[in-house]
């Protein structure tokens, strides 16, 4: 076994694209066993790992070594045999890196379903062949839409159970792919897989030779999510203003932060907001050196050639595209909270990108069934996994964009300013 760091030449330039995706399904569907099928097969395992899976499952009077304990991390989830978090592994291919979130299938996980597919560029949902689409099958199909994720796969795995039947695969295509056309899912990929077997996962399976479809693996590698990031409106979320010290640098001063999304050049016209403030960018810093282009996930040093009042939560961005700037926020927001519901006037801090306000909830607009997508507007609070609509009137400006055009200026956080925990997750709408 081999760890995935050996696969790329040492001290080569590492350019291979970083595919985000998310794992979701109901109980027993197979998610753990896929990945570490995944992880087994493309050889993305130390001996230690491959020596402890199979002690427990020796331990637990398996007639095969559980490819599913190397994602089920927690020793609760070992002995229950059930993934009650979100476990992140990585592996990588020469064709590409990949950060994996195994998601918990169970209705009460809602809100761990919520944190993995939030920064996902895929989400692969399981289904069990055998059972054929359930509940929260839907529901992650759901939440992976109002996600804006931009791919789905559906994987019908445990084909080995119904003796590869085409028919049965034909049958969940088409019921699942009914379901999606009510769903705004962008890119939909269906694939019979055996998890358990390996069918189909890494290399093409003769058992399924009637599906003309990749391998899973293949599909991972191969899907284009190049141009998935918005490249057109340009956020430059200001994370940390720098001012060396020294005597040497003393008139120097650079705006260090992460793109959010479109294409900064050297010599582009930019405003500062909220100041509304206009310049241009005088260079563009990495710490390799100076750069043509910032785009995103890209962290720069952008200075301007104007000194301007500029701190951190300001914003660049161009002149004439500008993101909204208001205190009265529409958002949806799914509640993370075990002790305390989100209430009506109840009071919180808020982190927008590298913005930190406080807000008051104005209003609770209804309650969404994320089954049934039924709205139950009688409702005045959240609870523990459940998603609603609410308003949020803020001390500051927010400098936002709708979620939909754009996740990493329509998304944000909410935190209890008593104890500084996360308790809930908006998308502004």
């Amino acid at each position: 076994m081999t760890d995935a760091a050996t696969l790329a030449p040492h001290g080569a330039e590492d350019t291979t694209e970083l595919l985000r995706f998310a794992t979701a399904g109901s109980v027993d569907d197979g998610k753990s066993t896929l990945i570490g099928r995944l992880l087994f097969d493309t050889k993305t395992l130390f001996e230690d790992q491959w020596e402890s899976v199979t002690a427990v499952s020796a331990g637990r009077g398996d007639e095969y070594t559980d490819l599913a304990l190397l994602t089920d991390g927690l020793r609760s989830e070992r002995e229950q045999g059930i993934t009650i978090d979100v476990a992140y592994r990585y592996f990588a291919t020469p064709e590409r890196k990949f950060i994996i979130a195994d998601t918990p299938g169970h209705i009460q996980y809602t809100r761990n379903m919520v944190t993995g597919a939030s920064t996902a560029d895929l989400a692969l949902i399981l289904v069990d062949a055998r059972k054929g689409l359930v509940e929260q099958s839907r529901r992650h199909a759901f939440l992976c839409s109002l996600l804006r994720v931009p791919h789905m796969v559906l994987c019908v795995n445990k084909m080995d159970l119904v003796d590869y039947d085409e028919a049965v695969f034909k049958q969940i295509e088409q019921e699942f792919s009914a379901f999606a056309t009510k769903l705004d899912v962008p890119d939909l990929t269906v694939i019979p897989v055996s998890a358990l077997k390996g069918d189909n996962v890494v290399t093409r399976s003769e058992n399924l030779s009637w599906f003309e479809g990749p391998s899973l693996l293949h599909h991972l590698e191969k899907v284009h999510i190049a141009s998935d990031r918005n490249l057109v409106d340009a956020r430059f979320p200001v994370q940390h203003v720098i001012r060396p010290h020294s005597n040497d640098n003393h008139d120097y001063r650079g705006y260090a932060g992460q793109v959010a999304s479109g294409v900064m050049k050297p010599g582009d016209e930019v405003m500062v907001l909220p100041s509304g403030f206009t310049t241009r960018i005088a260079a563009i810093e990495t710490a390799d050196g100076e750069v043509e282009e910032a785009f995103p996930p890209m962290s720069v040093t952008v200075r301007l050639e104007d000194e301007l009042d500029v701190s951190r939560g300001d914003m660049l961005c161009r002149p004439g595209n500008q993101p909204r700037v208001s205190q009265d926020v529409d958002a949806l927001v799914c509640w993370m909270d075990e002790s305390k519901p989100l209430r009506l006037r109840g009071k919180y801090a808020v982190k927008h990108t590298t913005a930190d306000v406080r807000a008051i909830v104005k209003d609770v607009q209804y309650q969404l069934d994320v089954n049934t997508l039924h709205r139950d507007e009688s409702a005045s609070e959240l609870r523990l996994n459940e998603i609603g609509r609410v308003t949020l009137r803020t001390t500051k400006p927010l400098l936002c964009d709708d979620y939909r055009r754009n996740r990493a200026t329509g998304g944000f956080i909410i935190i209890d300013e008593s104890d500084n925990r996360t308790v809930g997750a908006g998308i502004i709408v």
